[in-house]
């Protein structure tokens, strides 16, 4: 048999041919096993990198939480180092009285004529002649006191010497010097018994401003706590009716209407309660004026519905099915099962709404500045004007100089507001594990 000449060649094509297909499948299978790997690898990264954004974004939130509570307190604390008196002045009497202090609510009283004889005070029995430096002008000329107001001191010394029963409230630039004749009653600090107590807030009175929280905080609690007890038996109506009783067409039209009054500005039920709530309470009940803690109560009645409504129409509907249906089957009706398994089950869970929309009312701001009055007297009646720890913070803090005992006074409402919710928070938390535990 007759072998061509280029078979051998034609065998070793063949044969590398073969060859660089083997080593293509091999490359071809290395590509497909390193691209799984890879995608792998990146999905692990891309996690870390999600991991850390996520753990960086929850410690920034917690330092930037942390800094603002140790800020608000900070600035609380050096409200107690502020003087009695108004600051950058000094109260001087004569040399011979006895007197050597006076409390705040005594030099406001003494300022405004409620006091006129020394012995009201603990000295003399002499009558107390007030001096502000207004009146300097009914003793000198200006001539008299200098161009620069250089004598000023020395003419004050002569006054408060010859005067027994003056009180003088003088800058302490042109404080005359302590002598036989003249003396300066010493200034104590702010006392946290007179302020947790008081009984009157005017931080802009002179020579001694009043920080009294009395009123600020029976004001908040008397409008706070007599809101939830409107919005209550409503909410809770509602939220049984929506979780009881209505259809799920009903349900999916009146649950988002519920929640959508959570989003209106607070601003906006003032002015709906300043313009129209305001004169119909004047006008039913016969009131010198419409702002009042009745009026405050119902806009933050209706400001606190879709929390509570939300919160126990959530804490209804999680009852389980099968409590129901015993309820059922031992011959209950549906209101016996409602009013005797279904809310006795969800009290924990009604009981956290209550507490949240407490929180909610409390914590308003604007709604109840414009319609509760502003009036900062210890309530006596839903119909008397009162006002909130929120509404004296927004109303006061633009006009309190920066530093001042009045600056710093703000910052304790603020700091008594803090605590005020954070217990609030603590009991809501406490009473939604409650309905975990049973």
């Amino acid at each position: 048999m007759k072998i061509h000449r280029g078979a051998p060649m034609y065998a070793r094509r063949m044969k590398i041919r073969r060859e660089k297909n083997r080593r293509e499948k091999k490359l071809q299978g290395a590509h497909t096993w390193v691209r799984p790997y890879r995608k792998k690898n990146m999905k692990r990264i891309l996690e870390k990198i999600v991991e850390s954004v996520l753990t960086v974004s929850g410690a920034t939130t917690g330092i930037v939480i942390l800094l603002i509570v140790v800020f608000l307190f900070r600035e609380g604390a050096g409200f107690f180092r502020h003087s009695e008196i108004e600051t950058g002045y000094a109260l001087c009497v004569n040399g011979g009285n006895p007197i050597n202090r006076l409390t705040p609510e005594q030099i406001k009283a003494i300022f405004d004529y409620e006091i006129d004889n020394w012995s009201l005070a603990g000295g003399n029995d002499e009558e107390i002649t007030p001096f502000r430096m207004n009146d300097i002008s009914n003793y000198y000329t200006d001539e008299e006191l200098g161009e620069n107001y250089e004598f000023l001191p020395e003419k004050l010394s002569e006054i408060i010497s010859k005067t027994p029963g003056l009180i003088a409230f003088v800058p302490e630039q042109y404080l005359p010097d302590e002598s036989a004749d003249v003396k300066v009653l010493a200034g104590g600090k702010l006392n946290p018994a007179d302020f947790f107590g008081g009984e009157i807030w005017m931080p802009t009175a002179t020579p001694a401003p009043q920080f009294g929280l009395l009123p600020l905080l029976l004001g908040t609690l008397w409008v706070g706590l007599c809101a939830i007890l409107i919005a209550l038996p409503l909410g809770l109506g509602v939220a049984i009716y929506l979780g009881e009783l209505a259809g799920e067409r009903v349900r999916n039209l009146l649950k988002p209407a519920i929640e959508l009054l959570a989003g209106i500005p607070s601003v906006v039920y003032g002015f709906f309660g300043l313009v129209v709530l305001v004169p119909f309470i004047q006008k039913t009940f016969d009131l010198p004026v419409g702002e009042t803690a009745f009026a405050g109560s119902l806009i933050l009645a209706v400001m606190a519905l879709p929390t509570i409504i939300t919160v126990a129409e959530d804490a209804i509907r999680n009852t389980p099915q099968a409590m129901r249906e015993a309820s059922l089957g031992l011959g209950a009706n549906h209101w016996q099962t409602i009013y005797r398994v279904v809310v006795p089950y969800s009290m924990s869970g009604i009981s956290a709404a209550v507490v949240l929309g407490i929180g909610r009312a409390i914590g308003e701001t604007m709604a109840v500045l414009m319609v509760t009055g502003n009036a900062a007297v210890i309530p006596h009646s839903l119909f008397e004007p009162v006002r909130t720890i929120p509404a004296t913070i927004a109303a006061e803090l633009g006009e309190a100089p920066h530093g001042g005992a009045h600056y710093g006074a703000l910052f304790v409402l603020g700091c008594i507001l803090f605590l005020i919710t954070v217990v609030i928070s603590v009991m809501a938390e406490v009473i939604s594990k409650r309905q975990h535990h049973a």
